[in-house]
């Protein structure tokens, strides 16, 4: 995999023709409880792209479209997740994910 380098880092970044992720923490004081979990799974089944979430503190890799995957990721505040999307919407995804995410799940 490579990167587009550029002089100031952007937060997404470019590693193959569609594939698109970015890195953000899990800032709500719950974490990804089952609001959260059904939040993200919801807003990204609305895109057409493949979406996984890996948790940056292990090596574990899940569907972001499943509620029950979410959850089983068991992320806590102040977790790091990588948001990956492959497709022709995958920049619009990670941005409304991103958004999702650092809005706290507008839980608070």
């Amino acid at each position: 995999m490579w990167s587009l380098c550029l002089k100031k880092p952007t937060p997404i970044h470019w590693y193959a023709k569609d594939l698109k992720s970015s890195r953000v923490v899990i800032l709500n004081r719950l974490g990804l409880h089952a609001r959260p979990a059904m939040a993200f799974a919801s807003m990204a089944g609305s895109f057409t792209c493949s979406i996984q979430v890996h948790r940056m503190d292990n090596q574990e890799r899940v569907d972001g479209k499943s509620v029950m995957q979410m959850l089983m990721m068991a992320c806590t505040q102040g977790t790091e997740i990588e948001i990956e999307a492959d497709g022709v919407d995958a920049l619009e995804a990670i941005a409304a994910l991103r958004q999702l995410v650092e809005s706290k799940f507008e839980e608070e």
